[in-house]
């Protein structure tokens, strides 16, 4: 058959044993295009570029389960530019791991060629440093499940202004004040708004992860380079440079490091359902604040993309999308509970929106990212469930999935 490579001759053009191919088939993660009558297994030039993905993603540190996950819509063609764009991003993070560990370990090697003696608090620390890899990891699939959660609201969203754009307008920012974002993940929020930031302000973006902080400093580069021209010289030029506006911290929310009144504007966009102490964060968001301050914090209420759990459950009963319900920890049902020992003035915001999906790529891809047992679930019957998606959709046309999120936006007395 013409196009079509056996086993064997796709391993030699491939330079892998066979051996390799044959247990990522059995693994579900390479499985063939075609089987002929006979049981040869067919593979194409497109299985290359999923071979070359497992590969990568392998050598840079993730599991066959998470690599399983990571590929599961990779015959999509039109998923081939982002593939490479997730690979490249990994790649520059392990590039600039290496150059720590290498900067590490040139300083104690010449600290012990001097003569000085062996400092043991650098030999911890290059344990330390060496041992972030899979942090490294973690970070980064927490940042692209992220990025694919955002992805499916911007793509399918009825409202047309935005999810961050509509954020930001109720934030009333003034020319001159000082703003702090608390868990700024990727940063979205502010360079989808780079455009209308008014003079003289000062942002801190903060999260406890120093990828997400990493994933911030980036997309704000990306947005201001988009800004100024993506194919011009100044465009390039604001890509390489820091955004002045913006700084970039690492800490525990429960423990903002600013003295008390330092802030017009405290932001915490879907984060106190996740903090282990909501009293406490709170507490430190009215010390920083200014009196007058706004502190302005974000949820979900108990319908949010019901339709999509619901999906999960009649595929399999066991199937739990988030381990916990978060509207329960810290909701639009009862957040104001939680917020009126901070603040006297609190008001409720709820954007109206819903999605309506006609494609089952993004949508397999959002279940596969949120934070529940669907990985394990699922192992080794990711076509099954994309099959049953297929169905859905098929049946229904669009898939329509109710949302249910807003703001609270609170005033320091």
């Amino acid at each position: 058959m013409r196009g079509y490579y056996t086993s064997g001759e796709f391993a030699r053009k491939a330079n892998v044993s066979i051996r390799t191919v044959r247990y990522y088939d059995q693994q579900g993660i390479l499985k063939p295009t075609a089987v002929t009558e006979a049981g040869y297994r067919l593979y194409t030039d497109g299985d290359f570029l999923r071979l070359q993905k497992i590969l990568s993603l392998k050598y840079l540190g993730f599991s066959l389960d998470e690599i399983r996950s990571m590929t599961v819509n990779d015959e999509d063609e039109g998923n081939i530019g982002q593939s490479l764009q997730l690979q490249l991003q990994l790649v520059r993070k392990r590039i600039d791991h290496l150059k720590l560990v290498e900067q590490t370990l040139e300083e104690t090697s010449e600290m012990v060629r001097r003569g000085d003696g062996l400092d043991w608090n650098k030999i911890l620390h290059l344990i330390h440093i060496t041992n972030m890899e899979k942090s490294l990891v973690e970070q980064y699939k927490n940042g692209a499940n992220l990025d694919i959660r955002i992805q499916l609201h911007d793509r399918y969203t009825t409202n047309p202004e935005g999810w961050f754009r509509w954020i930001y307008r109720h934030l009333n920012l003034q020319p001159g004040q000082r703003a702090l974002e608390l868990g700024c993940g990727n940063g979205q929020l502010w360079r989808d708004n780079l455009d209308r930031l008014p003079d003289g302000v000062e942002i801190v973006l903060s999260d406890a992860s120093p990828g997400m902080v990493d994933d911030a400093r980036e997309g704000i580069r990306a947005g201001a380079q988009a800004a100024a021209g993506r194919n011009s010289h100044a465009g390039r030029k604001a890509c390489a440079r820091e955004d002045a506006r913006f700084s970039y911290q690492v800490f525990d929310c429960a423990q903002i490091p600013y003295p008390d009144q330092s802030f017009d504007l405290a932001v915490a966009n879907h984060l106190l359902f996740y903090v282990k102490d909501i009293g406490a964060v709170l507490q430190e968001a009215v010390r920083v604040l200014k009196p007058g301050g706004l502190f302005c914090c974000s949820t979900y209420g108990r319908e949010h993309m019901k339709e999509i759990s619901q999906m999960g459950r009649e595929f399999d009963s066991r199937m739990r999308l988030s381990d916990v319900n978060l509207y329960e920890i810290f909701g639009l049902e009862n957040g104001e509970e939680e917020l009126r020992p901070y603040f006297s003035h609190i008001r409720k915001l709820i954007y109206e929106d819903s999605l309506n999906v006609d494609q089952t790529s993004p949508l397999l891809e959002y279940i596969l990212s949120c934070h529940g047992n669907q990985n394990e679930v699922l192992n080794g019957r990711y076509e099954d469930f994309r099959r049953f998606l297929d169905r859905k959709m098929e049946k229904q046309g669009t898939i329509r999935i109710t949302k249910q999120a807003g703001i609270f936006l609170c005033v320091k007395q």
